[in-house]
């Protein structure tokens, strides 16, 4: 079974999704704020749209749309923009990182519409386009079982799965990021440690691809370090400055209000947070007080 859908947003992921769909046997229909972005999109074998009203009206009913645009505000003004062009019945996906709650709340205000709402979190990256996806649905489970055929040429062999109602697949992907943010930083501090020990002169992407072929942390995290490596092994052309965009400490706030210890997760977003300062007013002050209650010396600029 194909699906005739709707592509809105055909950035980097949306795009590679919109790709693989095609290659599937679907017929979509993309949507991007810039026209030439759409045009692309043409080029490349799909549909195009230059306005949310002209998406909708090349789609046939039941209409689905599948939003691929950041989280927050921007998944509202889509919401609000094609809203007038649906129907009872229609299916709308946010496969977006947005907020758990936030995913509840539309769900709620879409379903008194009549519309159903899938949240879906996403996997696998720029190289889902090629590998395939994990997809991770929640909301409707109607919809769900609609969309099967949709999440099957998405994803890897047995890579998506319904995890519960409105809210939980943005849930799970919450809590998926926040633990790839402590893998990250425990690969990131081993390799720096492994660095700093000169008298072995370690190749560090020698290690990489030892550790790829059998070891108990190989993983496809490792295969990428791997490849940064054999780049750019000094890692010069990159600042040491890490960005979240905000499942990492959504997965800290939810610990929170449940109790729940996160050592390693907090610890990485906070990571994170120090990478961005050039010299931290808190290890300033540390400094000072060392001189002033132990006369240790202060480094000067």
């Amino acid at each position: 079974m194909y699906v005739d859908l709707g592509m809105i947003g055909l950035g980097k992921m949306g795009a590679n999704m919109a790709r693989r769909l095609l290659s599937g046997g679907h017929r979509v229909v993309g949507y991007g704020r810039r026209k030439e972005v759409v045009d692309s999109f043409v080029e490349k074998g799909g549909e195009g749209a230059y306005s949310l009203e002209e998406l909708a009206r090349k789609l046939p009913k039941p209409r689905v749309a599948w939003m691929m645009v950041p989280a927050g505000e921007a998944v509202d003004l889509v919401i609000d923009g094609i809203l007038p062009y649906l129907s009872p019945g229609d299916i709308l996906v946010d496969g977006g990182n947005s907020y758990y709650k936030d995913s509840m709340r539309r769900a709620k205000e879409l379903g008194e519409r009549g519309i159903k709402f899938l949240d879906v979190g996403v996997s696998g990256g720029i190289w889902g386009g090629d590998i395939g996806y994990c997809l991770m649905v929640g909301g409707d489970e109607e919809a769900y079982r609609y969309l099967e055929p949709v999440f099957r040429s998405l994803s890897q062999p047995d890579g998506y799965a319904y995890v519960g109602p409105s809210g939980a697949g943005h849930f799970v992907k919450m809590v998926h990021n926040g633990i790839e943010y402590g893998i990250m930083q425990a690969y990131g501090e081993g390799f720096e440690l492994l660095r700093a020990k000169e008298e072995f002169g370690f190749d560090l992407k020698k290690i990489a691809d030892l550790w790829i072929r059998g070891s108990v942390i190989r993983s496809w995290l490792l295969e990428l370090i791997s490849r940064v490596l054999s780049e750019d092994p000094e890692l010069s052309g990159i600042r040491g400055w890490v960005e979240d965009s905000g499942e990492g400490r959504w997965t800290v706030m939810e610990s929170l209000e449940l109790g729940i210890p996160l050592n390693v997760i907090s610890g990485s977003l906070y990571a994170r947070f120090r990478s961005r300062q050039e010299d931290s007013f808190a290890a300033k002050l540390i400094a000072a007080l060392r001189k002033e209650f132990g006369g240790h010396e202060v480094r000067r600029r």
